[in-house]
């Protein structure tokens, strides 16, 4: 287990009943870039990650 699993499992309980817009996660990692200058390369690979997910489907 990663360290970062107990965040995620956080999130998935608490949160995880909740139904968000991709406009809202995004507005979110940009209020936490902003606040954790440090972590704006894991945040903008995550966000590529997450919007390069179907690449595969169109090849």
């Amino acid at each position: 287990m990663y360290f970062t699993d107990r965040g995620i499992e956080e999130l998935e309980r608490r949160r995880g009943e909740e139904e968000v817009s991709l406009a809202w996660v995004a507005d979110q990692l940009r209020t936490f870039t902003d606040l954790n200058p440090e972590f704006e390369t894991a945040v903008e690979r995550l966000a590529t990650w997450l919007a390069r997910l179907d690449d595969d489907d169109e090849e």
